[in-house]
């Protein structure tokens, strides 16, 4: 069984919800607290020791490639003002040289296209998927977790959480199945099912560890929902040759892809950092204090 070295993250999308910030900003470049929304996403993959990041970029997404690249002009100016701390930081979120590779998706033709985007730069190898729009937060990282019940499991792994079960047609949905080792057999999948059908309240929120066949899949799937290529037509095909199993993440995931999910993911990680969190904690105690009743 071959380990997880590799992680894909597709960031072509053009973050519509957030115009005009977006205008001239990839939304994977706002920032949460002092870091961008895709800094969270890649450090949880390190921390599940992953060596190599593959980005699947767009037109106007350059600035995304420069965060991940040595600025030789900020750590000389740093350096010679004596703020070692701050370069010190920089220089332990700096990818290794050819740690990192970016491709091009060139026509927005949903998920499951930018994943196949990605065929060349990952090879014969299982990889690791992370959406960048959710970020998470807990003790331990999801992924890392992930990386664990692979290496128990092997095959593919896929990242759930509990929605309520009135929102389940909204999500992709899995069926439970045994458990096994940290999680569970997958009895089937379902995208966005139609009230009262769905088999369970456990939706997909973003992770995965999928076998290199799935390329394959691709280059043959046919569009589905919204006109796309939908990643999950096609695990649905690779489910019937391979097996799948899920994890069940309890910790907190923001979708960062949404502004109120951008806001609270702000609020939350503000509140966990020592250096901010009594501040921030009376900010908006007194905010909410100053809310008239029924606002």
């Amino acid at each position: 069984m071959k380990r997880v070295r590799k992680a894909v993250f597709p960031v072509a999308g053009l973050g519509t919800r957030f115009l005009p910030a977006t205008k001239s900003i990839p939304k994977e470049m706002l920032t949460v607290v002092d870091r961008p929304v895709i800094q969270y996403v890649v450090d949880e993959a390190r921390e599940a020791g992953i060596e190599h990041f593959i980005f699947v970029t767009g037109r106007n997404k350059a600035v995304i490639e420069d965060h991940f690249d040595v600025q030789f002009e900020l750590y000389d100016t740093l350096a010679q003002r004596g703020k070692s701390e701050q370069l010190e930081r920089l220089q332990r979120l700096q990818p290794a040289p050819g740690q990192t590779s970016f491709t091009r998706q060139q026509v927005p033709l949903g998920l499951g296209h930018a994943v196949w985007c990605a065929r060349e730069l990952v090879g014969d190898e299982p990889f690791a998927l992370l959406l960048p729009d959710m970020i998470m937060q807990s003790e331990k990282s999801c992924m890392r977790e992930m990386v664990e019940l692979y290496a128990e499991t092997g095959n593919n792994i896929i990242a759930v959480q509990e929605c309520d079960p009135a929102e389940a047609h909204k999500y992709g949905i899995v069926g439970k199945g045994k458990a096994v080792h940290t999680g569970f057999e997958i009895e089937g999948m379902v995208e966005k099912p139609k009230q009262g059908t769905a088999p369970s309240n456990l939706f997909i929120n973003g992770r995965y560890i999928l076998q290199p066949e799935i390329f394959d899949i691709l280059a043959k799937q046919e569009r589905g929902a919204g006109d796309e290529i939908q990643l999950t037509d096609a695990m649905l095909k690779l489910e019937k040759q391979q097996s799948f199993y899920g994890y069940h993440y309890r910790g907190r995931t923001f979708d960062c892809g949404s502004p109120e999910g951008f806001v609270e993911a702000n609020v939350a990680f503000a509140l966990s950092r020592a250096d901010i969190n009594e501040r921030m904690a009376g900010v908006i105690e007194g905010l909410l204090g100053e809310m008239k009743p029924g606002r």
